[in-house]
């Protein structure tokens, strides 16, 4: 069966939301301490966040081969931008803002030249992003393959609130738009994400 593939839904509060703030508490001191010049914080600060930068730009964008340059190109504009960083939201919505950004200026910049291949692959970018630290993810590739399914807004909902754990008014900000549209993306991404688990598992039970 295919279900275990899905997450348990992150909620936005709770013990695991209490970890995450307080992860998010030390990773914004971090950037504020970076900000003043500090070094172990400017490392700290980048490794604590590099793979949720990885995992949002490739669920984002389309090319595979643009995941690591669009991560570095994330972290080159913050580190140059920790100067106006004021500590108001957290880092890790503060970074992921300027990760989307990132995204669409590349997607305005392809845009702009021409297109040299074809269409490029999102699951094969979204799987080198795999997280793997998931309940489920032994089942492999079978939720990346379901996202792809989604609408964009909606998957990017998803990812930034139930893979990457970003509490639900973050993920408004990141995404620019009222915390109540991000709850009702959620809600029918994951009610999308159960109805198809529910028809591939329909063909397996009738098999046994």
């Amino acid at each position: 069966m295919m279900t275990s593939a899905l997450p348990t839904p992150r909620a936005e509060g709770g013990r695991a939301g209490d970890k995450s703030a307080a992860l998010d508490e030390s990773i914004t001191a971090w950037a504020l301490a970076a900000r003043g010049g500090d070094a172990v914080a400017v490392e700290q600060f980048v490794g604590a966040l590099h793979r949720d930068v990885q995992r949002y730009v490739a669920h984002l964008c389309g090319d595979p081969q643009a995941v690591d340059d669009l991560a570095q190109d994330t972290f080159l504009r913050a580190l140059g931008s920790l100067h106006r960083f004021e500590g108001r939201s957290s880092a890790r919505a503060w970074l992921l803002s300027i990760a989307r950004r990132a995204v669409i200026d590349s997607y305005r910049y392809a845009a702009a030249r021409p297109r040299l291949s074809h269409v490029p692959d999102w699951q094969l970018a979204a799987e080198l992003a795999q997280p793997c630290d998931l309940p489920g993810f032994d089942d492999g590739i079978a939720l990346l393959d379901l996202l792809a399914s989604l609408p964009d807004d909606r998957r990017e909902a998803f990812t930034l609130t139930q893979l990457l754990g970003l509490p639900y008014a973050e993920a408004a900000e990141v995404s620019d738009c009222p915390i109540g549209t991000v709850r009702s993306r959620v809600a029918r991404a994951r009610a999308t994400l159960m109805d198809l688990l529910d028809e591939a598992d329909q063909p397996a039970a009738l098999a046994a």
